[in-house]
């Protein structure tokens, strides 16, 4: 009797898009607290690419002898629950992985993940555009959360990459939490920027009162904010040194079902931006690696096992 199998796109050395390889693995049923997620669309974010390149291999964070599972948000349905479960087959979800060092990963016809850390994906909100909030919009709230309520005598907020997936995400949060925000980006993404309700400049002077790196500006982000003014970075491996009082805090973005549901429900009414450049085969996964990697694309190449 053959055991049911899917397939799924790993690294087993990785060296960029041509090491990605498209393997077969068991199906595993779903414990207490987790469901069994057939994948209808997982999106292509940067850090899907440093996997791929080995990057977080050379730093330490993957001890994976046989392969290292790519992608980390998905959108799908759900086929089969675990005890304790109250998601029936036929849920529609979306949700997050995360971690570097794993074998699974959400490139893949199907996932078991905890119920807690998936959320239903409204009627309104077709599974491709819902696969690509997870990731990018649970930072974004995470990093609003890091930032805190404005406060009254220092409220000027400078989000960098504001027209990238992260930042555009910042802009329209951050506002909720009493931050007058101007977003940092190319003169040609002004109209985008603007209309999440951001000022707008394709050059920051030095002086504010916060700063939301999306762009990864690092040590040039952090040279924008006042003293002791508050700065939160988007790369936890390589946190900026504080300086002149400033507190530097940097995301790192964790599951969060709950949270989820909200950026979902917000995404479903419009008030958040869900942007899909191009749909593309799970086959095609190294084409679209590459083609991200060349940049200059305001939305994400979303696979579909």
């Amino acid at each position: 009797m053959s055991i049911p199998t899917f397939r799924m796109a790993a690294v087993r050395t990785p060296s960029g898009p041509d090491s990605i390889e498209i393997v077969d693995v068991p199906v595993v049923e779903p414990g207490p607290g987790e469901v069994r997620v057939r994948i209808a669309a997982a999106p292509v974010n940067p850090v899907d690419l440093a996997v791929a390149r080995g990057l977080f291999h050379a730093m330490g964070l993957v001890n994976q002898p046989e392969r290292t599972g790519l992608g980390w948000d998905f959108a799908g349905t759900v086929v089969a629950a675990g005890p304790g479960v109250d998601l029936a087959p036929g849920a529609r979800v979306a949700g997050l992985v995360d971690g570097f060092d794993r074998d699974f990963g959400t490139y893949a016809e199907q996932l078991v993940v905890r119920a807690c850390d998936v959320a239903v994906v409204p009627d309104g909100l077709d599974l491709t555009a819902a696969s690509t909030v997870p990731l990018n919009g649970l930072a974004a709230a995470q990093i609003v959360d890091l930032l805190g309520d404005a406060p009254s005598d220092g409220d000027r907020l400078l989000v960098t990459g504001a027209a990238g997936a992260v930042g555009g995400y910042v802009v329209s949060l951050a506002r909720d939490r009493g931050w007058q925000v101007t977003g940092l980006a190319r003169a040609e993404d002004e109209e985008f920027v603007r209309g999440l309700g951001a000022e707008f400049t394709t050059h920051a002077e030095p002086g504010w009162d916060a700063v939301a790196d999306g762009a990864a500006l690092q040590e040039q982000g952090l040279a924008l904010v006042r003293d002791g003014g508050i700065f939160v970075g988007v790369q936890p491996s390589a946190k900026p040194a504080a300086e002149r009082g400033i507190t530097v805090q940097v995301v790192v973005t964790r599951p969060d079902g709950a949270r989820l549901g909200g950026l979902l429900a917000r995404a479903a009414a419009g008030e958040l931006p869900t942007r899909v450049h191009a749909v593309m085969p799970l086959d095609r996964v190294a084409e679209a690696h590459r083609a991200m990697a060349k940049g200059g694309v305001r939305g994400r190449y979303v696979l579909k096992p």
